[in-house]
């Protein structure tokens, strides 16, 4: 790798915005950040101006963060470091209930569950903004001003401010209320608890700017005119574009092909070949979205892919800067020599376990008995031969590798000590072609 331009992943303590703006809107607008906003003019000013409090929020409906709210933990902590202060509020209450979603009602999680969730997203969101020096981040949760709110008062301090007419337009309570299954009034009224998120947070820590994905533009607006109609007070509000796959779908776990930043539920393996696979056309937009590098570096990564396309050094760019922020610089280096060494370029049994299993969920895999388990039987199960005559020749051709050792004869069962951890082979055909075989079956 060419260290100049891709290991350069600064952490926290080091990052920095891009001084080569006038101000830090005019390098959201350049990193592609903003997709709709209140008034821009005012916006820019408040944001080049002496320190506001914004807020964005993320609602526990799952265990952990994914790639959607990776795009606001970043674009929280450039406007921190733009001199602003982050309010970083998880949904204990907003997340009982859920938001609308277009593909149908949600289903409703426990306290307990949700409560643990909250945990759990308070503790990944940690790492991202700075919770020290003048500008220090604040976690809040908003159960802890709805909890007490009896329904009667609901209604009429707060539900009296909301207009039926107004709430049934926005996108996806219409789109939901013109379905088959409909609409529930819990998921109706989320609009109103997220609005009195941005209320509440005006009133106690004089908040005036709010951003989240632009599929989320209604329940931020609910908010902005909340506190218009409540503190007679204008604020601020921005919605970022969503990621999108090459095909358009939306990278959420409602999507179902959710990147989460949780370990457990996405390897460190997977999450950096996701990014090393990046098409070129979408790698730049990414890099200015996801890393913290400066115009110049992008703009020079910029000139590779349109000169060097084969050498993929803005891919290796973004997997370095974006997996080294998630996981750690130690795990990356252990996931690129790991897959440098699937592929014969280094020592397999240096592969730790949790590597290998990650490696394993992005291959073909098979299962065979690990007392007779041949590599003509192992080629065939695999999918990468299509018949044992064809693993026989691939083996004959010097063509058929056992964790990087080339096998001379196909027939024989593989011994005990080649299995790695007592379960894996790593089964390669020629160069490029890949597969995983666990111990298992009869």
């Amino acid at each position: 790798m060419e260290k100049n331009l891709v290991e350069n992943t600064p952490g926290l303590t080091e990052q920095r915005n891009d001084d080569s703006f006038e101000n830090i809107w005019q390098e959201l607008k350049w990193r592609g950040l903003v997709q709709v906003s209140t008034d821009e003019t005012a916006l820019e000013e408040a944001l080049a101006g002496e320190t506001l409090t914004y807020y964005c929020g993320f609602d526990p409906t799952a265990a952990s963060l994914h790639l959607g709210h990776l795009v606001q933990l970043l674009t929280m902590r450039r406007i921190q470091l733009a001199g602003h202060k982050p309010l970083a509020l998880v949904g204990g209450s907003t997340g009982l209930i859920g938001d609308p979603r277009a593909s149908g009602e949600r289903v409703l999680n426990t306290p307990e569950t949700v409560a643990g969730w909250v945990q759990s997203i308070q503790d990944q969101v940690r790492p991202y903004i700075s919770f020290e020096g003048e500008n220090a981040a604040r976690m809040v949760n908003n159960l802890d001003w709805t909890q007490g709110i009896s329904a009667i008062e609901f209604l009429r301090d707060i539900g009296r401010y909301f207009r039926v007419g107004t709430m049934i337009k926005k996108d996806l309570v219409a789109k939901r209320l013109s379905s088959e299954e409909g609409l529930s009034y819990t998921e109706f009224s989320y609009q109103i608890l997220q609005g009195l998120d941005y209320l509440q947070l005006y009133r106690e820590y004089d908040c005036t700017l709010q951003f989240g994905g632009s599929d989320q533009w209604g329940n931020i607006t609910s908010g902005t005119e909340l506190v218009r109609r409540v503190e007679n007070a204008h604020v601020h509000a921005l919605g970022t574009p969503l990621i999108t796959n090459s095909d358009g779908t939306k990278l959420g776990k409602s999507e179902g092909n959710a990147i989460w930043i949780d370990a457990e539920l996405c390897s460190p393996y997977t999450f950096y070949q996701y990014w090393l696979n990046q098409a070129d056309a979408d790698v730049i937009d990414r890099l200015k979205v996801f890393t913290f590098r400066s115009r110049e570096e992008i703009e020079a990564l910029a000139r590779e892919v349109e000169e060097r396309p084969f050498a993929r050094q803005a891919q290796k760019a973004l997997a370095w800067d974006v997996t080294t922020l998630v996981h750690g610089e130690e795990t990356t280096r252990k996931v690129i020599a790991a897959s440098e060494a699937l592929f014969g370029k280094g020592e397999i049994s240096e592969i730790d376990e949790p590597t290998l299993r990650g490696a394993s969920a992005e291959l073909p895999v098979a299962e065979l008995p690990a007392e007779s388990a041949t590599v003509v039987e192992a080629l065939v199960a695999t999918g990468l031969v299509g018949s044992k005559s064809e693993a026989r020749r691939a083996v004959k051709d010097g063509g058929a590798y056992v964790n990087n050792t080339k096998v001379d004869d196909g027939e024989v069962p593989v011994s005990s000590g080649e299995w790695l951890f007592g379960q894996y082979l790593v089964l390669r055909r020629g160069k490029k072609n890949l597969a995983i075989v666990r111990s298992g079956g009869d």
